[in-house]
């Protein structure tokens, strides 16, 4: 490819993969925020909420490395296009959805697109920019995707007010459209070094391992030790077992397995999983706390993504500079620790009458930790990346971050049902409530719980009023403790990156 030709055009390459990339992550969290109107008037069952909720994301987790493979063998700048189409037309016909199980199906259908886009904006990125300008452009690109991730949830929220719950389905498409016509335009194609065969039963395995594993955690929100969660957890993992075994013996393997004897890729890795546990697991933590307990609107909670935006974005550019200069293990550290910090805010200062800047400022410090922690990850990554094999590399880290998503609403869910029964039976003894009446009122405020992989929550008045128990404090008191024990995640791997990570050198474009 002829660098000198893209320089010029740099500024729109990056606008264009950017937003390719935050239709990936503003598609599932504006639907995620706006649910209970789509919910409502589509007469979703209960049961069935939190999984229409991630669909679209279970298929991403399960595709996202079966599709940079292909993307290898049959083009990086195609497959993007073809997934940029996918999303507008999925998204066009779910606005005319009759009933949730159309909806349903075309959630799955959007995951897929959206499965596209994630791994293979990266390794387009990667193709487009000379080496030592691409922690730089992570670093605008990244910045570009948290602005725009400020801004659509107010502005889906806004729509669905306005004009409501079908609406919110074109917003998606203005974003896919616009990346399009920059993509179509300006981002050059690379050239396929060699025309590999496409390792098929390479990435069914690991398409199925994934799939059976974010099942598993989804299922496990209504029991561990329940068969619907065993099963498909075992899937997983004979399935995983057998994708070792495979890419060992083939000649050709979807996925480099010698990669991970690399310190700085493996650790980067688990970075990624950890900042997408967090980073799901506090989204859960948002939406429930601040929408039951707060009573705050989606559009308010939306909002709450918007103050500082600016301030992450420039803080994210400032990380690529650093990155450019030193290397990715400073800026990873320090990224992984902000998070901690905001998780540690929120356990100390959430509370039912809780002042919402407090909220903002948590709701910042993750997302600038977040940011901060994704744009060294990238760089590592990428840096491992061959070039015959970048969509592959680059998709490695969308599933493991996909997987960690996937965990973290779980586990924060696991953790908060335990803590919150200990906050609540503590509540009953101290009214002189006996176990089972207080296991009885605290069913009626159940009834209105959604299990799934997006989540549960309580109805706000039940809250206040069952019994006499005061479950708005209990469910906060809960949740303060679910946020400390999960805020240790981030720290613990702060001090593997910071004994891990190279201190001098940086890893070979």
């Amino acid at each position: 490819m002829n660098r000198s030709r893209t320089g010029p055009r740099m500024p729109l390459i990056i606008l264009g993969l950017s937003l390719a990339f935050t239709v990936t992550v503003a598609d599932p969290l504006m639907f995620s925020l706006n649910l209970p109107q789509v919910s409502r008037a589509l007469s979703v069952p209960p049961g069935l909420v939190g999984f229409l909720s991630g669909a679209a994301t279970l298929v991403m987790a399960a595709a996202v490395l079966a599709v940079g493979s292909i993307a290898d063998t049959f083009g990086l700048k195609r497959l993007l296009m073809t997934g940029l189409v996918g999303v507008t037309v999925v998204n066009l016909f779910s606005t005319l959805s009759p009933g949730y199980r159309y909806l349903l199906v075309m959630r799955f259908l959007d995951g897929l697109a959206l499965a596209a886009l994630l791994g293979v904006s990266f390794a387009l990125l990667k193709m487009s920019v000379p080496a030592e300008k691409r922690p730089m452009a992570i670093g605008v690109f990244m910045a570009t995707e948290m602005v725009l991730c400020g801004v659509t949830p107010a502005f889906g929220g806004w729509v669905v007010d306005v004009a409501g719950w079908r609406w919110l389905f074109l917003v998606t498409p203005l974003l896919a459209l616009v990346s399009l016509w920059l993509t179509a335009r300006y981002v050059p194609e690379p050239p396929v070094l060699e025309r590999r065969r496409l390792d098929a039963v390479g990435v069914t395995l690991v398409g199925l391992a994934l799939l059976a594993v974010v099942i598993g955690i989804a299922t496990a929100q209504n029991g561990v030790l329940r068969p619907q969660t065993l099963v498909p957890l075992a899937v997983g993992a004979a399935a995983a077992v057998l994708f070792v075994h495979h890419e060992r013996r083939t000649p050709e393997p979807a996925l480099d397995l010698g990669l991970f004897r690399s310190r700085a890729f493996s650790t980067a890795l688990a970075a990624t999983f950890t900042l997408n546990f967090i980073i799901g697991g506090f989204g859960f933590a948002l939406g429930q706390f601040g929408g039951l307990v707060l009573s705050l609107s989606p559009q308010a909670i939306g909002l709450l993504f918007l103050p500082g935006t600016l301030l992450i974005a420039g803080a994210v550019v400032l990380a690529g500079k650093l990155i450019s200069k030193y290397t990715p293990r400073p800026v990873m550290t320090t990224g992984l620790l902000v998070m901690t910090a905001g998780g540690v805010l929120m356990a100390l200062t959430a509370s039912p009458t809780m002042v919402l800047w407090w909220l903002v400022l948590a709701t910042w410090l993750c997302n600038l930790g977040s940011l901060t922690t994704s744009t060294s990850v990238s760089e590592t990554v990428l840096a491992h990346a061959p070039p015959e094999k970048s969509g592959t590399v680059a998709s490695v880290q969308q599933a493991f971050g996909m997987t960690g998503y996937a965990f973290g609403p779980t586990v924060y869910l696991l953790l908060f049902n335990v803590f919150f029964q200990k906050e609540w039976l503590k509540d009953a003894e101290s009214r002189g409530l006996s176990v089972t009446e207080a296991e009885q009122a605290l069913g009626t405020a159940r009834s209105s719980m959604a299990v799934g992989s997006g989540g549960s929550g309580y109805d706000p008045n039940l809250l206040r009023q069952v019994s006499g128990l005061k479950l708005d404090v209990d469910f906060t008191d809960g949740l303060r403790l679910t946020m400390l024990t999960v805020s240790v995640l981030p720290l613990l791997m702060a001090v593997a990156v910071f004994w891990l990570m190279p201190r001098r050198e940086k890893p070979q474009a």
